[in-house]
């Protein structure tokens, strides 16, 4: 992994998108929106009949974070990632609807790497276990959509330096795989 930090402000552009290797760390700032499993099923089921979104998910960066309640004088409580892999099903249909950006923890299946070399997109991981650390990034917090989903719930969060790694992107690639094949060579 590369020692480098970049600096980009989501939405993405295609342009900032072909500057992240595998390996990556990047500090985003700007606009994200937080979904998890029930908002990306009501995202998806939006899209196959063919009604508008809750917002435009072009360019945009979704973190897949169910946050715990804020304490007072905070903007948000703890706002940890959660496992990426539950959320293949939907993000295929979300990348061809113009998502650019992810950030999770753990792998992602094989037809979502490929979705995102196809369609110019990335995913992101950040650090499970920070939860606390990572919501210090976050510097304010709206309700978007499906309040009745509770945590659940879309979130548009304005983030200013939020740290992740790429871990996917599109000229292929895996932070995992390169991660486990190091190892392997003892170093």
């Amino acid at each position: 992994m590369t020692a480098e930090k970049i600096r980009v402000a989501s939405p993405l552009s295609d342009e900032i998108v072909a500057k992240l290797r595998v390996g990556t760390q990047v500090l985003i700032s700007g606009v994200i929106y937080s979904a998890r499993d029930a908002a990306h099923r009501r995202l998806v089921q939006t899209l196959d009949k063919g009604e508008k979104l809750p917002f435009d998910i072009k360019g945009q960066t979704i973190y897949y974070m169910g946050p715990s309640p804020a304490r007072p004088g905070q903007v948000i409580g703890s706002a940890g990632p959660t496992t990426s892999s539950r959320l293949d099903i939907f993000t295929l249909r979300l990348i061809e609807a113009g998502l650019k950006a992810m950030i999770g923890k753990g792998d992602r299946s094989q037809a979502v790497k490929e979705a995102i070399k196809k369609h110019k997109a990335i995913y992101f991981v950040a650090i499970g276990g920070a939860a606390a650390l990572l919501s210090k990034s976050i510097e304010k917090s709206e309700l978007v959509a499906y309040e009745e989903l509770g945590a659940e719930a879309i979130l548009k969060l304005t983030v200013v330096d939020f740290p992740a790694i790429v871990c996917n992107g599109i000229y292929g690639g895996d932070l995992f795989e390169q991660a486990k094949a190091q190892y392997h060579r003892g170093g």
